[in-house]
């Protein structure tokens, strides 16, 4: 089916938005597309904070974008905005990067007033990046992610059920996009 570039602004190592990510990621594969995770806080800072554009790193990151036909882009909230780790990819990434995708955004807080942090900060950079159709997003409540000692993941059942169908409206978006770029060709 489709490649998605499932994208952790994360900075953490223990992060729950990326666990929460690589979860979704695997309900992806089960619906048939290749999942390419990609973890920000892995690329080199130096050449994330010094907009090292020609860094091999970020090469490599901007072609993951190219290749990918959706994107999946998760982020803490901080501050009432996505990660400044984040920023500094969008930063560095083409201006029109998403020219053609699709694109699900999400992100993990502690708190509801930040909620809308994903309709009033995120959205409008991914929109100006030019993408064919940004889904609904989600926010997920940190408090509505556990992880067990062994790395188990378990989401409360009403953020489980949400997230599913986001997820699933991104991958049927996914599908229909091939149709919908054959019919206008």
């Amino acid at each position: 089916m489709a490649t998605v570039l499932s994208v952790s602004g994360s900075p953490s190592a223990t992060s729950r938005t990326a666990r929460l990510l690589r979860h979704l990621d695997d309900r992806l594969r089960a619906q048939g597309h290749e999942v390419i995770a990609l973890d920000v806080r892995t690329l080199p800072a130096e050449a994330l904070l010094g907009a090292d554009f020609g860094h091999p790193a970020i090469v490599e990151t901007t072609a993951l974008f190219e290749r990918a036909d959706g994107i999946v882009i998760g982020t803490p909230v901080y501050k009432a905005a996505y990660s400044g780790l984040l920023k500094s990819l969008l930063d560095l990434l083409p201006q029109y990067a998403l020219a053609g995708k699709t694109v699900l955004p999400l992100a993990t807080g502690g708190s509801t007033a930040h909620v809308l942090a994903i309709d009033y900060a995120l959205r409008p950079v991914l929109n100006s990046m030019g993408p064919a159709h940004i889904t609904p997003g989600w926010f997920t409540l940190d408090k509505d992610i556990t992880v067990a000692d062994d790395g188990t993941l378990t989401v409360a059942p009403a953020s489980a059920e949400a997230l599913a169908q986001v997820t699933d409206q991104f991958s049927l978006a996914l599908g229909v996009r091939p149709a919908v770029l054959a019919a206008a060709s």
